[in-house]
């Protein structure tokens, strides 16, 4: 499996863009692991940090309840 970033040729993940980041976050609201979403390391990284940072901020709700 691909890296989906990759494939779409994006090099940054943002944190912003809630539907992107909600693809790869569970139903109990864990960011899923790279044997999941099929990431390459440099990606999940990224998006580990985008994740964090938007529930920082409060644009993602730490859990989906």
């Amino acid at each position: 499996m691909a890296c989906y970033f990759c494939f779409k040729n994006i090099n940054e993940v943002d944190y912003k863009n809630t539907d992107l980041l909600s693809r790869f976050i569970s139903g109990l609201g864990k960011i899923r692991a790279r044997t999941r979403t099929g990431l390459c390391a440099k990606h999940q990284r990224q998006l580990a940090r985008a994740v964090k940072r938007a529930r920082h901020i409060g644009l993602l709700s730490p859990t989906s309840k």
